[in-house]
């Protein structure tokens, strides 16, 4: 899309609620004014309901009476105990991630507001979050779910407020769906909805939030440049393993020796997340120390002082492989 980089034909995520009723309107007028192929509108019955089922297809027919091809994606198998909300999270995008595969589009664009940045830092800084955490979500980024890492989700709406949206709606004379669970207190993004009015009365509003994580995220930026520039002249690929320099690994600053560790066991293990910090912590202040011995196992990866015919880096070479067995592996 214009200014933003975000690949089109897409699809958009449509749930029927009032953010991505909005988002809807807008991508297929930018569509239109650009004579561009319009967006799909991808619904999810996620199933933990009753009445979901006619919702999505109510969401559909809003699709359908502004012009465009709407389907309907329904969640398979038992209604889970726990986690809901993460378990909603990620059939919604594996249904969706798969079905923009199959049909050759790039991108799925979701209604995520100026609102949801706030209560997302709220979320993730009251469950202990570093600073890839706080950092505010991005406008384009890749999808999800590592299945579909040659896919993006795309977030226009940002710093557009949610109330806003709305308004627009009322001025199309669109309706909108209310899911009932964004208001119950059994879920953590529900709470911290309810408590936003009173974070608004003492004056942090959405907007001073939201750009709090966007201070973060430039802060992120340059530290994923610091660490770019240390993998590459400390690490070495050969073969399956990878050769590591511990001097240079060492000389960083911690934060970003931290991260070039975690990236190079993301890369060998094949993992779409980061190792559990307090560990990576640990195996870093054992290289530093000289305490790692004959070797250490973290993320599914073995981390040994590299045999001497691979010492690239001199002695302290150090050598990363994919363990052939997980099971039972733990830092030492």
């Amino acid at each position: 899309m214009d200014g933003f980089g975000a690949p089109w034909p897409g699809a958009v995520a449509l749930s029927g609620g009032g953010d991505s009723l909005a988002l809807m309107h807008l991508l297929a007028g930018w569509a239109k004014a650009r004579n561009a192929a319009p967006p799909v509108a991808l619904i999810v019955d996620h199933a933990l309901r009753k009445e979901s089922a006619a919702e999505a297809r109510k969401a559909a027919g809003f699709a359908r009476k502004a012009g465009l091809i709407a389907h309907i994606l329904t969640r398979k198998g038992p209604v889970p105990r726990s986690g809901i909300e993460a378990a909603a999270r990620d059939a919604r995008y594996g249904l969706m991630g798969d079905w923009l595969r199959k049909h050759g589009l790039a991108a799925l664009y979701v209604g995520h507001t100026l609102d949801d940045q706030a209560e997302t830092f709220l979320l993730r800084l009251g469950r202990g979050s570093g600073l890839d955490g706080l950092s505010a979500m991005r406008a384009l980024a890749p999808f999800p779910v590592p299945a579909f890492a040659d896919l993006n989700l795309a977030r226009p709406l940002l710093r557009f407020p949610r109330a806003g949206l709305r308004d627009y709606l009322k001025q199309l004379g669109q309706a909108w769906l209310e899911d009932p669970m964004n208001s119950e207190a059994r879920f953590a993004r529900s709470r911290i909805r309810g408590l936003m009015p009173a974070l608004e009365a003492a004056g942090l509003s959405s907007l001073r939030i939201a750009d709090a994580a966007a201070h973060l995220a430039r802060a992120r930026e340059a530290l994923e440049l610091a660490t770019e520039a240390v993998l590459a002249r400390a690490a070495k690929p050969q073969g399956e393993r990878v050769l590591l320099d511990a001097d240079a690994l060492l000389a960083a600053p911690r934060e970003v020796g931290l991260r070039a560790l975690a990236a190079l066991l993301m890369a060998v293990s094949g993992e779409g997340y980061r190792p559990r910090f307090e560990a990576l912590e640990r195996l870093f202040d054992s290289i530093g120390s000289g305490e790692l011995g004959k070797g250490a196992t973290l993320h599914g990866c073995r981390l040994f002082p590299a045999p001497r015919a691979n010492q690239v880096f001199g002695v302290k070479t150090l050598a990363l492989v994919r363990e052939s067995s997980r099971s039972g592996q733990k830092a030492r």
